[in-house]
């Protein structure tokens, strides 16, 4: 995009993080971005969106920070390679990623499937994080350093009867991402797993029935920031859900399958 400035490149005397966000048009991706941008680090914004995400690049830019639009839909498996390495060549290496890309269709009632929707939510919640992160995780093992983020939900802890397809989703996101820190932690590389609950964003209207404790995407995007600081391996947001999601795994499977939520 020739409207944007060059990055910024690093040097011993003015470091800077150089980092991707994919799904960083609007929701938890756009407050990471805001988050981020002021903090010494240059920005490479991946989305469906250009228009979305060209703007939002202005507005980080006229403020003082650097980021960069590429607009890109997860699911182009095939141009994933290169356009990595291009945001590579163009932010002049590679600090961080971020995976908050990802989609919530409605399920339509319990007494209703639809495979069309589940197989749209594997692609993006999944594979298109198995597509990006695979090559940057080869990457950061080479190199012996990095950080990974992925925007996984409470939603992977247990199979609950509303939307089986996005459980199953976010489930195989998190097994993913253990498996990955797994393998990197030997090499030096930080995986942090995220499991927002109920955010107030565009993802929230689709759903269906109560969604309590709900926070603002800019809160849950200062829990990351903190915990990608802190090196954690695994968070949830707001904190809360993490004693909520502790005894929802610990209801035995016969009491669990008899209810609604």
């Amino acid at each position: 995009m020739s409207d944007f400035p060059k990055s910024p490149y690093t040097t011993p005397l003015t470091p800077r993080r150089r980092g991707i966000i994919i799904g960083a048009s609007t929701g938890l991706g756009a407050a990471l971005a805001q988050k981020l941008a002021g903090q010494e680090t240059s920005l490479a914004l991946v989305a469906r969106s250009q228009d979305k995400l060209e703007a939002l690049c202005r507005q980080l830019n006229a403020s003082g920070g650097y980021a960069r639009a590429y607009p890109h839909d997860v699911c182009e498996y095939d141009k994933t390679p290169a356009l990595l390495r291009k945001i590579v060549a163009e932010l002049g290496g590679l600090d961080f990623v971020i995976y908050a890309a990802g989609i919530n269709l409605p399920p339509g009632g319990m007494d209703k499937y639809n495979f069309e929707n589940d197989r749209r939510m594997v692609e993006v919640n999944l594979i298109g994080a198995m597509a990006w992160l695979t090559p940057i995780a080869e990457m950061f093992q080479s190199a012996g350093a990095g950080q990974i983020v992925g925007i996984s939900s409470v939603a992977g802890d247990r199979g609950r009867v509303g939307n089986p397809g996005y459980n199953a989703s976010k489930a195989g996101l998190t097994t993913y991402l253990e498996a990955l820190r797994n393998r990197l932690t030997r090499h030096g590389v930080h995986v942090l797993t995220v499991k927002p609950g109920f955010m107030k964003t565009e993802m929230l209207k689709a759903a269906q029935g109560p969604t309590p404790f709900a926070i603002e995407p800019e809160r849950a995007a200062e829990d990351i920031i903190r915990a990608m600081r802190k090196r954690k391996q695994t968070i949830y947001t707001a904190p809360l859900w993490r004693w909520i999601m502790l005894v929802i795994r610990h209801i035995p499977s016969f009491i669990f399958r008899r209810l609604s939520f």
